[in-house]
This record gives C-alpha cells, sequence and structure tokens, in this order.
C-alpha cells in the first residue's frame, strides 16, 4: 500500500508539478520559430542583386546565398490588395480590399468579420506580434492582433514624420525635427520592438511585419546614397536590361527570352499638369535611349540613381534588423521572408508637397517618379508594369532564410506561389491549426498552400490555379499555362514553361484551351462574388470601399 502523504507534502508536489509544466510550455513556445516578414514597395523583380542588379544588397544577397530564391513567386499588383492578401491569406477580392465586377471593393474596403489577420491566429500560440512600417490594411493596427505598431501614414515625404502613427497614436513631430529619413525610422522602430521582446517577453515567440515604404515613389534618398549611383544609369534603360538579363540567365532565374520593350505603353494613368511640373526631362514612355535629349538622359538616370539609392539603404537597414536578431540569440529561429508587394511602377505624377524643379533631385521639395523606362528594367526579363497583371506587375523576388527550418543554402525553388501562402506557410511551422469559426461564424476555406514542402526540395506545390484581377487587368494560371487581358483588350495565352516574358500569344493558334482558362477565371470570380455579396451587409455605411476604379486611379497608390 502506498504510503498516505500529509497536506504538506501534496502541496509541495502539486506545486512542482505545476512549475513542471510551466518549464515544458516555456520551453515548448521557446522553440517555437520567430517569423520576420520584409516587404518591399514597388520593388521590381531584378532589383536585388541576388535577381540581377548592379545595385548593393549584401544583406538580402546574405539571406538569399544561405537560404533559398523562389523564381515564380507572385503579389496582386498593387499595394492595398497586396498586403490584405499576404496577412489574411486570402485574395483580397474574397475580402473586400478590391473590386469585383459590379460588386464594390478596394482600397477602403473593409473585411468581414472572419477575416482575420495572421496575428489573431498566432497569439493563443504565445505569439506577439509587431508592424514596422506601411499599414494600408483596413482597421487599426492594433485591432488586426498586433501588439505593437509603426503607421507610416506619411508616404508622401521621406523626410518627416508628420502623418504617422505609433500604436495607433498619432505622432506629435518637434518643431525642429531634423535627420529623418522613413527608412532608417522603420528599421529604428524595428529594433526597438526586438530589444523590447528580448528584454521582456523572451520566453515567447514573435511575428515581425516590417512593410518598408521603399522605393515607391516620391524618389526620396539620402545625398550619400544617390552619390553612388549618380552616375551609373547613363547608359539608359536598354542596356542595364540587357546587363541585368545576362546576370539572371547565368544564375539560373530564367529560362525566357528578354521581353521586348512596349513603346506604347506608358504610365497606368495620365496626369499630363504633372508632365508639365516635371520639365522638359521627363518622358513618360520607354523611348529609344538614342532619340532622348541630353537633358532627359540626365534625368532619366538620375531618377534611377535615387530608385537605387532608397533599395541600397533599405538593404542597409536589414543589416541592422538582422543584427539585432543575432544580437538576442533569435536569428538560428527565424524564418526571414522578404517580397515586394508589386512590381515596379510606371506612374508618373505629383502630389503631396508637390516639386520644386530647382531643387535638388531626391531632396524633400522634389516629387519624381520612376516612370515606365527603367520601370521596365526594374521588372527585367517581364513584361508591364505595377497594377498591370502581366508578369512585369505581379512577379515579386521571395528569399526565405532560416537556419533551424531550412537546409539548404543557396537553391531556387520554381513552384509557383503567391503572397495567399504566407499565411498557412507560417501557421504550419509555428504548428498551428486555423479554428473552423471566429466568434461563431464559420470561416471560409482560404485559397492559399503552405509553402514548407518547397523548404526541403525544388518540389510542385499542387494547387487548381493562381488567380488575378485588378481595375479590369485580369489572368489566371494553372500550370504553366497563363491567360491575361489588359482592361478592355482581348484574352492572351502563354505558355510560362518557356515564354514567362509574355512574347508568343498562343490564343489564335489554340482557342479551345483560351475558353477553358476562361471558364476558369469566371468560375472563381463567381464564387468571390457569391461569398462577398452573402457579407456585404458586415459593411460600415460609406466604407464599402471604391465601386469601378475611377477613386483608385486617384489614389494610385
Amino acid at each position: 500500500m502506498p504510503p498516505v502523504l500529509n497536506r504538506p507534502m501534496r502541496s509541495f508536489l502539486f506545486l512542482l508539478a505545476v512549475c513542471h509544466l510551466f518549464t515544458a510550455l516555456r520551453s515548448e513556445a521557446a522553440t517555437k520559430p520567430n517569423i520576420v516578414f520584409i516587404l518591399a514597395d514597388d520593388l521590381g523583380y531584378s532589383d536585388l542583386g541576388c535577381y540581377g542588379s548592379e545595385i548593393a544588397t549584401p544583406n538580402l544577397d546574405g539571406l538569399a546565398k544561405n537560404g533559398l530564391r523562389f523564381t515564380q513567386f507572385y503579389n496582386t499588383a498593387r499595394c492595398w490588395p497586396t498586403r490584405s492578401a499576404l496577412m489574411s491569406g486570402y485574395y483580397a477580392q474574397q475580402i473586400h480590399r478590391d473590386a469585383l465586377p459590379n460588386v464594390q471593393g478596394g482600397g477602403q474596403g473593409v473585411r468581414q468579420k472572419w477575416a482575420r489577420l495572421l496575428p489573431d491566429f498566432l497569439k493563443p500560440a504565445g505569439y506577439r506580434s509587431y508592424h514596422s512600417g506601411k499599414w494600408h490594411i483596413d482597421g487599426p493596427v492594433l485591432a488586426g492582433g498586433f501588439d505593437r505598431s509603426l503607421d507610416m501614414k506619411n508616404q508622401g515625404n521621406f523626410f518627416t514624420s508628420a502623418g504617422n502613427s505609433i500604436d495607433d497614436v498619432p505622432v506629435k513631430p518637434p518643431a525642429d525635427e531634423k535627420g529623418y529619413y522613413a527608412t532608417i525610422a522603420t528599421a529604428d522602430h524595428a529594433i526597438e520592438c526586438l530589444k523590447d521582446h528580448a528584454k521582456n517577453h523572451s520566453g515567447k515567440p514573435f511575428l515581425h511585419y516590417i512593410p518598408f515604404i521603399a522605393p515607391h515613389f516620391p524618389l526620396h534618398a539620402l545625398p550619400e546614397d544617390i552619390a553612388k549611383y549618380r552616375d551609373m544609369y547613363l547608359d539608359g534603360w536598354e542596356k542595364l536590361r540587357a546587363t541585368r538579363f545576362a546576370r539572371q540567365k547565368e544564375a539560373g532565374l530564367t529560362n525566357t527570352e528578354l521581353s521586348a520593350l512596349e513603346r506604347e505603353v506608358g504610365p497606368p494613368y495620365a496626369f499630363p499638369d504633372a508632365m508639365e511640373k516635371l520639365g522638359s526631362g521627363e518622358v513618360n514612355r520607354p523611348l529609344p535611349w538614342s532619340e532622348l535629349t541630353e537633358e532627359q538622359r540626365r534625368f532619366q538616370a538620375t531618377k534611377m540613381a535615387i530608385h537605387a539609392a532608397m533599395i541600397d539603404r533599405m538593404d542597409q537597414e536589414i543589416g541592422r534588423i538582422l543584427a539585432q536578431l543575432k544580437e538576442m540569440g533569435a536569428f538560428e529561429n527565424t524564418l526571414i521572408c522578404f517580397a515586394s508587394d508589386n512590381g515596379a511602377s510606371a506612374e508618373i505624377m505629383v502630389r503631396n508637397g508637390g516639386h520644386d524643379p530647382k531643387a535638388e533631385p531626391g531632396s524633400a521639395a522634389t516629387y519624381l517618379c520612376l516612370g515606365p523606362g527603367f520601370s521596365s528594367a526594374a521588372n527585367t526579363p517581364h513584361r508591364r508594369h505595377k497594377t498591370w497583371v502581366h508578369e512585369g506587375g505581379i512577379s515579386t523576388p521571395l528569399i526565405m532564410h532560416w537556419p533551424a527550418g531550412i537546409a539548404a543554402k543557396g537553391e531556387l525553388r520554381t513552384t509557383p506561389a503567391h503572397v495567399i501562402d504566407f499565411v498557412p506557410t507560417a501557421l504550419e511551422i509555428a504548428g498551428i491549426e486555423k479554428p473552423k469559426t471566429w466568434e461563431g461564424e464559420p470561416i471560409p476555406e482560404a485559397p492559399g498552400h503552405s509553402l514548407v514542402p518547397a523548404f526541403a526540395k525544388d518540389t510542385t506545390i499542387a494547387r487548381e490555379s493562381l488567380w488575378w484581377l485588378h481595375e479590369g487587368n485580369k489572368a489566371i494560371r494553372i500550370g504553366d499555362w497563363k491567360l491575361v487581358a489588359a482592361d478592355g483588350t482581348p484574352w492572351e495565352l502563354y505558355d510560362l514553361k518557356s515564354d514567362r516574358a509574355e512574347q508568343h500569344n498562343l490564343a489564335s493558334q489554340m482557342p479551345d484551351k483560351v475558353k477553358e482558362l476562361a471558364t476558369a477565371w469566371q468560375a472563381q470570380a463567381d464564387a468571390y462574388t457569391e461569398l462577398v455579396k452573402k457579407t456585404l451587409a458586415d459593411q460600415p455605411k460609406g466604407k464599402a470601399g471604391n465601386k469601378g476604379k475611377g477613386k483608385a486611379k486617384k489614389k494610385a497608390n
């Protein structure tokens, strides 16, 4: 017969068991991976050194060298749809964040109650979540499940904090504010959050979402960064495209041909007054470099130099964040991802504080945009730009680095993937099963797939399709077949296995394949429309979003 324990001994053993349980739970939480997603804004497919660029990006290149590069990773062609898709795991059209035919949605749309963001699903597993940078998702940041936030609401002037918010409270910049630069401030906040986590929450894993504004217009950069590139682009966009393409071919990033420059394709939105304000150095078509005046060549090369400087500085600041992860002992067990919200931009406009043509290019008094010439180079080897759903608008680098979970070093992954895949990937590595309901309401099945199987080898992630719609531009990819159409134009058909540059339209030769893919595109559009119409009642009055595309054109973000 076992001995009878007295009350003090029973209490002691109970406390000992509780301590063991707490220690085990703390150990389990500590071994769960941290997750960092760094997002650039308007960065082209070829704008990183490890994707063919001449721009100095040693920190991102280092992550690629010791991790993975995806060659066929996609976004939604625009800022706010990509951010909503990235953090929710749904196509933006499913959650009121981009328009469907005859259904409201867009930059002002409000997600359904069940369309939760990733932090809400991570929190029950002990994760803390941080946000540093641009938001552009509906609702306050902290209401999205984040514990701390720097919301870079001021996207029209990189040299002031005016208009931004910290933890959803507007900041009050000092009257004598000096030395501010948005890219550095984003990294400063990220590092501050990481230091606080190491000091006060070291037993918990974390998600850190770091969406930089760079290199989105206005082209604002520090003088010392611009100086590195000032004369680098005087040979023009044709030469730059050819040079980057050669590097991509050598690295195995592409097996396609280089797309032809579309001389007739300019900015997606016309702002004639901007051309007048910017002066005779501006051109709104990718004309032959040899046909430009000396003034135009210098003006365009300077804009590209500032674009490069912004990317260079972003990489420098990413280096500081990586150093902090290493210092706090978190680097080895952190999945670090890097991507862009859309392709490089052909937009040309002047807004916010306007443009002073006499001011130093890249300074706060100027308002410059990259434009279609060097945007075409940034998107090498693909066609078109931000807002279009041809490959140039929707293709992004994706770097993944996780020493504790990805053994591959410097390998390529060719499986087609999309920003909707980030949420299921994060949930799988965190060991979390997504709930079926939220506050008693069923959560519809999301379209994304975990990319974890691709961590070990270059395997294809099985899926029915990838689907796009933005401002009338539409596309679907099934296997290697892609059907795509710019707004108001007929369907084009491409075999992306050999023609990712979309140079050989097979639509007239294969009408049955066009019909098959068009039917599949429409079926998904109809399914998303049915889902959204069921939940329009969730939308607050006046917040259903942009109807059509006129408002979105004016916003042009």
